[in-house]
């Protein structure tokens, strides 16, 4: 019996989305806030003259919370007033980025802003971002090279800055790139040099993630221990963290590997501890894992039974 999620394109973020978006998800804003509090706390900032009193920089920031809450003529008044109020060239930047962003415009104009935030004295985060951006573009369009190429310049500019937090951005893009590329040990590479930096910043929660996603880089290469090894330590990461996504992401690489040891028991048990983690707090379990719950045990049952 082959995993029901195969290894092939996989990665962390992937696995995350197959899973959670398969069915219904608790009403929250990025684990964060619910829906409701993000729009209070919209409501309260913007309504009347409220606007009138925040700067570009949270304009900015609230922009992605009013599209996540299908307000578009919201975040068109915060873009806006972002702009008309940047104080210096970095927030016009940063105020045309978004808009850029918002209007779906082409490459060339974004390629364009890099090239033009990289000049100006305190750019480069601004034009690190913007390259960052336009790598993902590429890479959705599949023109590996281009992606590749700015993916890279933006890592340069971040690691210029010493900015750890991007370095770290950077180098799960590229990560994610070797494997698109079916290039897994390029990926394990810039895998394990993510999580040598996470270790040294004390992220646990992105220490889970970058273990999960290399743990599928393993598994893919057949380097089966390896993987269990990586997976295993990321469920660990993900328990202490309470985090839900996390823990099922682990246990589903550890459920996919069992199968293709042909370990049914193991995959069952992996896929039973996540059920029963989404039962005991309180949240409905994904489809995808009850799908695939079932799916096992039809495949276990004897042709009698059938």
């Amino acid at each position: 019996m082959q995993p029901l999620c195969a290894y092939e394109g996989s990665a962390y973020p992937a696995v995350k989305r197959y899973v959670l978006d398969a069915g219904p998800q608790p009403p929250t804003m990025d684990g964060e806030v619910t829906a409701e509090q993000a729009r209070r706390i919209l409501d309260m900032l913007t309504d009347g003259g409220a606007m009138d009193h925040i700067n570009t920089p949270l304009a900015l920031r609230l922009i992605p919370l009013a599209i996540e809450l299908e307000d578009e003529p919201l975040a068109e008044r915060l873009l806006t007033h972002a702009k008309s109020n940047a104080t210096d060239e970095i927030e016009s930047g940063w105020a045309e980025f978004e808009h850029l962003k918002l209007t779906g415009a082409s490459i060339d104009a974004l390629s364009e802003l890099t090239a033009q935030s990289e000049l100006l004295e305190g750019g480069e985060p601004l034009a690190a971002a913007v390259a960052h951006h336009v790598a993902l573009l590429h890479m959705a369009e599949e023109a590996f090279e281009e992606a590749q190429m700015f993916a890279s310049r933006s890592l340069r500019i971040r690691e210029k800055v010493k900015d750890n937090n991007g370095i770290v951005y950077g180098l799960a893009l590229l990560e994610a790139l070797a494997k698109k590329q079916h290039n897994h040990e390029t990926a394990l590479v810039h895998g394990s040099r993510r999580i040598e930096l996470l270790m040294d910043m004390r992220d646990e929660e992105g220490q889970m993630e970058a273990m999960a996603d290399m743990g599928h880089s393993q598994a893919t290469l057949g380097q089966f221990d390896a993987a269990k090894d990586l997976y295993t330590q990321s469920l660990d990461l993900a328990v202490g963290l309470e985090d839900l996504s996390g823990q099922l992401v682990a246990r589903w690489g550890l459920a996919d590997i069992a199968e293709i040891e042909e370990d049914y028991e193991t995959a069952m048990l992996q896929l039973s501890d996540c059920l029963h983690a989404f039962i005991n707090a309180g949240l409905p379990t994904p489809i995808a894992v009850r799908q695939r719950i079932e799916a096992l045990t039809d495949f276990k049952k004897s042709p009698e039974e059938k």
